[in-house]
């Protein structure tokens, strides 16, 4: 099997076709022309393409392809009750449900909304219990809106679930979404009165580890986190070798749970990357300490990562890929050892996912 990554953009969706030792790379797109690409993903238990776009005209809705991008289905039932007073803005994020429903997707949007299909995308339903979550009036908007960007499936059981929304911060559920809880404890928001609420707090990106269920990682407005018991606790992890807390992309190791990526920025009011260097920053031993890890990039760079902007496969060793707003997309095949641009040019690259292909 091939790598097949998916690099959604600001001008479409492109697909990057890797051969089996990750050395030769063909280019394919743009797809879904005239929409804004904000996240798209293989489904790994039928192989089907599901992205979640936006359209100026169209507005936000969710695409699905069973033939690698040849062609589309798109949904037309994204919408929302009457009695939310709510209005849909952007969908963010698609995430394939849990082996054991193999129909069910998830689909993150804005303001704070997550949607749930039963029929592979072809219709959408809201979640009302985030819908109606009784803090909901306390969320505000991030500076990309109050979007739910990351949503996790515990590998184990398909009613365990945690979703990140910029700014309330990270909620789990234990139910199938029925309820939610926030699990923000010791995790700042510095831009708040007080700076360790109970919700509030801007997360970037949250990931939960496939080998250990137990373990978050997240990349937060306010620093970059660790959570060892379903996001009970947060240990913060910068000032170890991270030129700064502040970011947007994460990416994690397949297997070993010890082992993370991030791409540091200078901060809010500068976001570019730290010092002038396009810099991948990797960590082996869960945050202690940190290690730049980016041999073939190019330097100086001020480019910027998006939160959806990086991957990893499943591979050994692991490959990580990531894309920049200024349209380049580079591999690594090696772990982070050593980089190549296998992209260039593409509009703003907005995700990167890792599919495969034969």
């Amino acid at each position: 099997m091939g790598v097949l990554l998916l690099c959604g953009t600001r001008k479409g969706l492109f697909l990057i076709r890797g051969d089996d030792a990750r050395g030769k790379w063909d280019l394919e797109g743009p797809l879904l022309t005239g929409w804004s690409v904000f996240h798209a993903v293989q489904d790994p238990r039928h192989g089907d393409l599901h992205v979640a776009a936006n359209n100026w005209v169209y507005g936000g809705t969710s695409h699905r392809s069973s033939d690698l991008g040849e062609t589309w289905e798109r949904s037309e039932g994204l919408l929302l009750p009457e009695d939310s007073e709510l209005k849909l803005e952007e969908v963010w994020h698609v995430e394939p449900g849990h082996e054991s429903e193999p129909d069910t997707l998830w689909l993150g949007a804005t303001p704070g909304i997550l949607f749930r299909s039963d029929d592979r995308g072809e219709s959408w339903e809201p979640v009302r219990g985030l819908l109606e979550h009784p803090t909901r009036d306390r969320w505000q908007p991030g500076a990309g809106g109050m979007c739910c960007h990351s949503v996790q499936i515990d590998p184990a059981d398909p009613k365990k679930m945690f979703i990140a929304i910029s700014a309330a911060g990270t909620f789990r559920t234990e139910d199938g979404g029925e309820t939610w809880v926030p699990r923000n404890k010791d995790v700042a928001a510095d831009f708040m009165p007080d700076p360790f609420p109970e919700l509030g707090q801007c997360v970037h990106k949250l990931l939960l580890h496939p080998a250990r269920q137990d373990r978050l990682w997240q990349q937060n407005h306010c620093g970059v986190y660790r959570s060892d018991d379903r996001g009970d606790n947060w240990e913060r992890l910068e000032g170890n070798g991270l030129p700064s807390g502040f970011g947007f992309p994460l990416a994690i190791h397949p297997r070993d749970p010890d082992v993370a990526y991030v791409i540091p920025e200078e901060g809010a009011e500068n976001r570019v990357t730290s010092d002038g260097r396009l810099g991948v920053y990797r960590t082996a031993d869960g945050g202690a300490s940190w290690e730049l890890a980016s041999n073939g990039l190019p330097e100086p760079a001020w480019g910027a990562v998006m939160r959806e902007g990086f991957a990893s496969d499943r591979n050994d060793p692991a490959g990580v890929y990531f894309g920049t707003q200024s349209g380049s997309v580079f591999a690594s095949s090696s772990e982070g050892d050593s980089w190549t641009e296998v992209a260039r040019q593409l509009p703003p690259v907005l995700s990167v996912e890792v599919g495969e292909w034969s």
